[in-house]
């Protein structure tokens, strides 16, 4: 799973795992445009069933500029997730710069009501190198 996912949090009892692929055939870096395409898989490890409502991420380019993205849900969905179940989205994120990272969190609510947030792991955007 490690090899899959490389980059872990968890908190209270939820983990989220990430891993992050460039997608050249997205990307025009001539156009100052590089795009990358992220999985992640959030488990519910805890004793409650858990529901996602919102998130929110930092997303800092290259150049060290931070960018913050809110909304309700992930890819139009707010997923609940039975304990030992989990759910699983892709979504992308295009940058000005080949280099970057992502972090965040989600805010999330159990089955008592209970409202807390998720921590979404720090992971690297990072085009590979092209030769001259």
């Amino acid at each position: 799973m490690k090899a899959l996912f490389p980059n872990v949090a968890e908190t209270r009892g939820v983990v989220v795992r990430v891993s992050v692929s460039y997608l050249a055939e997205q990307s025009e870096p001539d156009r100052g445009r590089w795009f990358w395409a992220y999985h992640i898989r959030i488990e519910n490890e805890g004793e409650r069933t858990v529901q996602l409502l919102t998130r929110h991420w930092t997303i800092i380019d290259g150049r060290g500029v931070s960018h913050t993205v809110e909304g309700e849900g992930v890819v139009g969905e707010q997923p609940t997730i039975e304990p030992g179940a989990s759910y699983d989205y892709v979504s992308g994120c295009p940058l000005a710069t080949p280099t970057g990272a992502m972090q965040g969190s989600y805010h999330m609510m159990d089955d008592t009501g209970t409202g807390f947030d998720v921590a979404i792991p720090r992971f690297a955007l990072i085009a590979p190198a092209v030769a001259q």
